[in-house]
C-alpha cells in the first residue's frame, strides 16, 4: 500500500484547541474536546465565589503607554498617572500565576486606525474637547500618535510582559465589545467567566465589564488590579456598582492564594 492509498486520519479543525471539530474523509465529529473542571474558590464580594479556571479568561484593559507611562499622553496633559500605574506590580505578579493555571490573558487596548475613519465626533470630542489637537491620532512630543494601533503610544507598558500565547484585541470605544472581535475571541476560547483588570476602572474597564455582563458572561472585577486617574469616589462607585448590578469583586492576593494548591 502506498502512502497515497492509506486512509487519511481525522484531524482537529478550529480556531482554538478548545473550539475544534474532528474532521476527516467522509465524517465530521462536532463534539468539542472535553475539559476537566478546574474549580477554584476565592473570597469575594458580595459572596464567596467558586468558578472554573478552565472556562475563564482575564481581560487586561488599556495598560498602555498613553495612560500609564510618564512620557505618555495623559502625563503630557498634566494628569497624575499614579492611579493608572498602580495595577502594574499587581498584574506583574498575578498574570504569571493565571497563565500557569491555564487561564488565557487577553490584552484589550485602544488601538485606533491612523485615519480615524471609524470614529464618530462624539468619541473624538471626549479626548479633544476644544479641538486644539491633543486627542486621538495627534502626535506626542516623541512623535507617536495618540492611541493609534501599532504605535508606541498604544503599546503595553514595558513593566508588563505580553507572552506569545496571550491574545491582543484593539478597541475604539470605552467598551471593548463595540466594533471589535472581542466577543468572537472569547467565544472561541469557550469561556464563561471573565476577570477584569486595567484602567480606567470607572471608564473603559467598567464599560467593557458592563457589556460583558449584558452578553451573558460572568464578570469579576479584580479590585487591586484596576486603577483610575479619576477622583477616588469614582473608584468606590465602580466597585459598588459591580457588586450591586453586574457581578463580583475579589483581590489579586486572594486569587493568587487560591491558585497555589492547583500549582
Amino acid at each position: 500500500m502506498t502512502d497515497q492509498d492509506r486512509p487519511r486520519p481525522a484531524v482537529r479543525l478550529g480556531p482554538t484547541a478548545v473550539n475544534s471539530w474532528l474532521v476527516g474523509p467522509g465524517a465530521v465529529d462536532l463534539r468539542r474536546p472535553a475539559r476537566p473542571d478546574r474549580a477554584v474558590t476565592v473570597a469575594a464580594l458580595p459572596q464567596r465565589l467558586t468558578f472554573d479556571l478552565a472556562r475563564s479568561a482575564i481581560v487586561v484593559v488599556d495598560m498602555q503607554n498613553d495612560f500609564c507611562h510618564p512620557d505618555g499622553w495623559l502625563a503630557g496633559l498634566g494628569v497624575d498617572i499614579s492611579g493608572a500605574r498602580a495595577p502594574i506590580p499587581v498584574l506583574a505578579a498575578l498574570l504569571p500565576a493565571l497563565r500557569a493555571a491555564g487561564v488565557p490573558v487577553v490584552w484589550l487596548n485602544w488601538g485606533n486606525r491612523a485615519d480615524r475613519a471609524n470614529l464618530p465626533p462624539g468619541v473624538l470630542h471626549v479626548y479633544d474637547g476644544d479641538g486644539s489637537g491633543t486627542g486621538i491620532g495627534d502626535p506626542l512630543p516623541n512623535g507617536a500618535p495618540v492611541l493609534t494601533e501599532g504605535s508606541w503610544a498604544a503599546a503595553v507598558v514595558d513593566e508588563l510582559v505580553v507572552e506569545p500565547g496571550d491574545l491582543r484585541v484593539s478597541k475604539y470605544r470605552m467598551s471593548g465589545f463595540w466594533d471589535t472581535p472581542l466577543d468572537t475571541v472569547l467565544r472561541n476560547l469557550r469561556v464563561d467567566t471573565l476577570l477584569f483588570a486595567g484602567v480606567n476602572a470607572d471608564q473603559c474597564v467598567l464599560a467593557t465589564l458592563t457589556d460583558a455582563a449584558c452578553l451573558g458572561y460572568d464578570v469579576v472585577l479584580v479590585e487591586d488590579a484596576v486603577g483610575t486617574t479619576s477622583p477616588e469616589f469614582c473608584a468606590r462607585a465602580t466597585v459598588y456598582n459591580v457588586r450591586q448590578c453586574f457581578g463580583f469583586t475579589l483581590t489579586a492576593a486572594d486569587l493568587t492564594d487560591a491558585l497555589q494548591p492547583l500549582g
